[in-house]
């Protein structure tokens, strides 16, 4: 899960009329828009220029919302992908261009272009503050991802909540029971049933849902491996162990989360493929390298993947 900038490191929304307090006038605004000092997030709303384009696609959103909130009701608060990304969850393919708010009273305002403002009940107690928003609990906030996109989709946004532990499985099956009749809400239970919060990344997330959706075996996550003295020498990403096969996804967020301070990317993987060779001496499995690149293909990864495992008979078979 990529954490989210911290509030402090946040650059300021500011809006027009502030600026003008401030002595700037409408030319000088405009101005320092045309070069770059200035960028206008959202009509009359504006950040540094520097520091906006510093900024990934997510801490972009969380200050798309921020502005949103400065115009919005007192009683508005960040939902859906909004606040995912609030939690810090990952995110894949969504987009991030429109912030989602739900209020308080249960009203519902016009929709903009940057700014879905949802209907239905949201109680106090369903609400929490992150980074100086309010938001919809995690439990809450995995059941709205689901009415507004596919469950792949989905999926990636909570495991990344369960795996942070921002909430747990049952807290997610309890609030979708609960939300059993909500618009949009008929994907809700698969998403319950293919959640693991074992998963860690937006890549693993993807693969174990294609492992479903292409009628894999369903492989065990996260599987610690050790030597003949019982030390562990890693995990696997993914095994099957009647087969004796067993993945490694090969993402971006395993090459920032595992790499040793000062370890070139060579070095790094250099290291990773002992540690793989080590594996496969030690157990006798085989391993299936995964990329991004192979998920835009899921039929061609899943005959790559069902010809490993038809051509390995199940051990003690």
């Amino acid at each position: 899960m990529m954490k989210p900038v911290q509030l402090a490191e946040l650059p300021v929304v500011s809006s027009r009329a502030t600026l003008l307090d401030v002595g700037m006038s409408d030319r000088h605004i405009t101005s320092l828009v045309r070069a770059g000092t200035l960028v206008r997030i959202r009509r009359g709303q504006y950040v540094d220029g520097g520091a906006w384009r510093s900024l990934g696609r997510a801490d972009r959103h969380r200050l798309l919302t921020r502005g949103v909130m400065l115009a919005a009701h007192a009683g508005t608060t960040a939902t859906h992908v909004s606040a995912a990304i609030e939690w810090g969850a990952p995110v894949w393919d969504l987009p991030l261009d429109v912030v989602h708010t739900t209020r308080c009273d249960g009203k519902v305002g016009r929709r903009r272009q940057d700014w879905i403002q949802h209907g239905g009940v949201l109680p106090a107690k369903d609400v929490t503050v992150m980074h100086g928003v309010p938001v919809s609990v995690a439990a809450r906030t995995c059941v709205e991802i689901t009415t507004i996109t596919d469950v792949e989709r989905s999926l990636v946004v909570v495991n990344g909540l369960l795996h942070s532990g921002a909430t747990t499985e049952q807290e997610f099956a309890d609030w979708a029971r609960s939300a059993r009749y909500w618009p949009h809400s008929l994907a809700t239970d698969l998403v319950v049933r293919l959640c693991d919060m074992r998963l860690e990344s937006a890549g693993e997330s993807r693969f174990h849902y294609l492992c479903w959706r292409q009628h894999l075996p369903r492989p065990t996550p996260q599987v610690k491996v050790h030597d003949e003295r019982g030390r562990l020498v890693g995990r696997v990403d993914f095994l099957w162990e009647d087969f004796g096969v067993f993945v490694e996804f090969d993402g971006k967020e395993k090459y920032i989360k595992y790499r040793r301070d000062g370890e070139t990317l060579d070095e790094f993987l250099m290291r990773e493929k002992k540690r793989e060779e080590l594996i496969c001496q030690l157990t006798g499995w085989v391993c299936i390298r995964v990329t991004w690149a192979d998920l835009a293909n899921p039929e061609i990864l899943a005959r790559r993947v069902r010809k490993m495992l038809d051509s390995r008979r199940p051990l003690g078979a």
